[in-house]
C-alpha cells in the first residue's frame, strides 16, 4: 500500500480540505495551475452519504474531471459501519480516502466527530481500520496537536493511526482550542515526523514560498497542505510545487490576472450553481482575491453587495476602485 502512496503523491504539495471552499470549481482552478498536486474535497458527513446517496451519484460534492487525480475524498463521522459504507460509496471516486480528526467547529465536535476524536483514540483507531474494510485506496488521516494545550497527543495519535492501518497523514499545527488563531507550531510536528513511518503533510498559516520554506524546515514533513493561502491565488500549490522540485520561484499573479481568475471563478460557479447562488457563493473569495493590493476594499466592498452579473464583470474589467 506505501508504493501506492508513493506513486499517487507526485508533489510535495496538497490542498488542503476547507469546509465550503474547496468545491468541484475550486479545485478545478487549483489543477489548472498545479497538474501534480494533491488535490482533497470538503469534508462529506459520512452520515449523509451512507444513509442518503449510497448507490447515487451526480451531486456537487462528489463531482470530478478525470485530470483532478490525484484526488483524496475526505470523510467525517464516527460509526464505523457508516464510514465503511461511506469509503463503499466513494470507490467510484477517491485515489485516497482522508478521515477529518481536526475539524474544530463546534457542531463538529458536540456530534463526536472531527477533533473530538483526538480524545477517543480507540474509537478514531477503529474508524480507520473501517475504512480500511470499505477501500482497497490509500488511507489518510488529518488532525491537530491535540484538542487544547493540555492534550498535545498527536505523537501518541498519530502512531495510533499508522498502527491502525493509515498510510498518510497531514496535522495541523494548532490545537482545536486555538481554531484558526494564533500561529501554528511547525517545529512540534517534527515529533510526530521522527515517530511515525508513513508520510507526514504539514498544515497551517502556509500562504506564499517562503513559508513553505520554512514550514518545511521546521517540521521536517515529508509536504505541505495549503488551505486559506489558496484563497484567491488558484496558482499558489503550483507555484510551491515547482519551487520545490526546481528551485525557481514563479512570480505571483497580477492584480490583473487575479482578476480574470476571478472572473473564471465566478463563471464556473455560475454554470454549478445558477447565476443567483453563483453571485453570492462568490462573495467570501472577493476578500482574498484582492488581499494587498493598494486601495482594494473599495473594489470588495462594491463587490460584496452587487448582485447583477454584468456590473461585477464590468468592475473586474475596469478595476475602477483600485488604485496602484
Amino acid at each position: 500500500m506505501q508504493n501506492k502512496v508513493k506513486n499517487l503523491i507526485q508533489s510535495r504539495v496538497s490542498l488542503a480540505p476547507m469546509a465550503g471552499i474547496t468545491d468541484y470549481v475550486l479545485r478545478s482552478l487549483v489543477r489548472r495551475y498545479s497538474p501534480e498536486v494533491l488535490l482533497t474535497t470538503e469534508m462529506i458527513s459520512s452520515e449523509y452519504l451512507a444513509q442518503t446517496l449510497h448507490g447515487r451519484s451526480g451531486t456537487e460534492i462528489f463531482k470530478r474531471d478525470n485530470d483532478h487525480s490525484p484526488i483524496s475524498y475526505q470523510i467525517s463521522g464516527h460509526k464505523p459501519d457508516m464510514m465503511r459504507k461511506a469509503a463503499e460509496f466513494l470507490n467510484n471516486y477517491a485515489d485516497m480516502i482522508d478521515i477529518n480528526m481536526g475539524c474544530p467547529v463546534n457542531k463538529v465536535v458536540k456530534g463526536q466527530d472531527g477533533c473530538a476524536l483526538m480524545r477517543n483514540p480507540e474509537l478514531a483507531g477503529t474508524l480507520v481500520k473501517a475504512v480500511k474494510e470499505g477501500t482497497d485506496r490509500p488511507v489518510s488521516v488529518k488532525f491537530r496537536l491535540g484538542y487544547t494545550l493540555d492534550e498535545l497527543n498527536f505523537v501518541d495519535f498519530g502512531v495510533k493511526m499508522q498502527e491502525a492501518g493509515a498510510n498518510f497523514i497531514t496535522i495541523h499545527g494548532r490545537t482545536r482550542s486555538q481554531m484558526y488563531s494564533g500561529h501554528a507550531d511547525w517545529a512540534k510536528i517534527a515529533q510526530l515526523k521522527s515517530a511515525v513511518d508513513i508520510p507526514v503533510f504539514a498544515n497551517g498559516d502556509i500562504v506564499d514560498i517562503e513559508s513553505a520554506e520554512k514550514c518545511l524546515e521546521l517540521s521536517k514533513a515529508d509536504g505541505i497542505a495549503v488551505g486559506r493561502g489558496a484563497l484567491g491565488d488558484p496558482t499558489l500549490l503550483g507555484r510551491i510545487s515547482h519551487y520545490l522540485k526546481t528551485g525557481e520561484k514563479l512570480d505571483a499573479p497580477t492584480l490583473e490576472e487575479k482578476a480574470a481568475m476571478l472572473q473564471r471563478h465566478l463563471n464556473e460557479e455560475i454554470a454549478l450553481r445558477g447565476e443567483n447562488v453563483g453571485i453570492k457563493f462568490m462573495r467570501k473569495f472577493y476578500p482574498y482575491y484582492f488581499a494587498g493590493f493598494k486601495n482594494a476594499k473599495q473594489l470588495r466592498t462594491q463587490l460584496v453587495v452587487e448582485e447583477d452579473y454584468e456590473n461585477i464583470i464590468k468592475m473586474l474589467k475596469e478595476l475602477r476602485f483600485v488604485t496602484l
